[in-house]
């Protein structure tokens, strides 16, 4: 008779394996089924998956193959991908997010610090800004999502490399519950990832928007988050109104470049946050000089934009990122510049920004959300 302790211990070693969109271990989310093994140990093991076509099915069967192999006496690994049934779902789904009432758990009094990067007009860098941020909060141990609310110009995708052939992936959806994808360890949604044809322009009027809006914070699934970073569209519109309607609890930083121009336009911004009832972290001066390799430097954009902005607001400029090639190559690569390449001057700056977001103390009540790095 062949030992029955061998399934057990494929069991729980295969029960451990990250499902890696809902980031939980497999065994806990109900998705091993059978494990049987033969007497010379050659292992057969079957995965519930949540969805058919779940994008992320290669990834746990190798996973699940490598972690049932890895059990002593297991002489081979054979893995059926079968798919949850519409109760097994609906338990996965309530395990997640118990009950029916959908509610924002982002707004006021939650435990996650929600960061809107905000610009006066489009082209400064905000999406830049805001996965850089958000992977530098990751790769600093933090659960981050971030939120596209850039509908009319959408990007976050690409720029994480969710979007290969420049076709952003689409969301798992559980149900009416959609599980958003993750990209350098954060969690991502956009309303690319539910537009058909990209060449078209997202022709949407308030009503459409907010109730987009709405339903990103009320359906999604992000798990529990230290940080929930929007990327809000440029400008004093109904997006901007909307966040600040359903999360007055945010924390805005607003990013500009060194122009008078998109200095005057960023201070409008930074006004429309303060009247919504939203905390000005402070300014961004984006693309701002750079140090060429024969040691002259280059200012695109003219000078003093992001001081100018600050004065007017009464806030202070907590990054000056520089202009950097190395930057706009890993962003059109989907690779954030903090991580691709830390000591840029670029990413040096884009850091000490996650600093002075991070060593905010006063919304914790003198409690600090730092951690260690991973």
């Amino acid at each position: 008779m062949a030992d029955a302790s061998l399934t057990d211990r494929v069991r729980e070693a295969a029960g451990l394996v990250m499902d890696p969109e809902l980031r939980r271990p497999l065994g806990e989310l109900g998705m091993i089924g059978e494990v049987t093994h033969t007497i010379e140990g050659a292992i057969r093991l079957e995965v519930k998956l949540t969805v058919t076509g779940c994008p992320a099915a290669t990834a746990i069967e190798r996973d699940v193959i490598a972690a049932a192999t890895a059990v002593p006496g297991v002489s081979g690994v054979s893995v059926d991908l079968t798919v949850m049934t519409d109760d097994e779902r609906l338990a996965l789904r309530e395990s997640l997010r118990p009950g029916t009432t959908r509610t924002n758990p982002f707004g006021p009094g939650t435990l996650t610090r929600v960061i809107a990067v905000a610009s006066g007009k489009g082209g400064v860098g905000k999406s830049s800004v805001t996965v850089n941020l958000a992977a530098e909060l990751a790769r600093r141990g933090f659960a981050v999502g971030i939120i596209d609310a850039d509908v009319y110009g959408f990007s976050i995708p690409a720029l994480l490399g969710l979007a290969p052939g420049g076709v952003p992936v689409r969301p798992v959806r559980i149900d009416d519950m959609i599980v958003p994808p993750v990209a350098h360890d954060v969690k991502v949604l956009s309303i690319g990832m539910f537009v058909d044809d990209h060449d078209v322009a997202v022709a949407w009027r308030g009503p459409m928007l907010q109730r987009t809006i709405s339903q990103f914070l009320t359906d999604a699934w992000f798990g529990a988050l230290d940080f929930l970073v929007l990327d809000l569209p440029p400008g004093t519109g109904d997006v901007a109104i909307t966040v600040g309607q359903l999360l007055p609890n945010a924390e805005v930083v607003l990013v500009t470049t060194p122009q008078t121009s998109a200095s005057d336009v960023a201070v409008r911004a930074g006004s429309l946050a303060r009247q919504l009832g939203q905390h000005l972290v402070g300014v961004i001066e984006n693309m701002s000089d750079a140090v060429l390799a024969d040691g002259t430097t280059l200012s695109m954009f003219g000078s003093g934009g992001g001081a100018a902005t600050a004065e007017k607001l009464d806030t202070t400029v907590i990054a000056t990122v520089p202009l950097s090639m190395t930057l706009r190559m890993d962003a059109d690569a989907g690779i954030p510049v903090v991580l691709a390449h830390p000591d840029d001057p670029a990413a040096l700056a884009l850091r000490q920004l996650t600093d002075a977001v991070v060593r905010r103390r006063d919304r914790l009540g003198g409690l600090s959300v730092e951690r260690s790095g991973r």
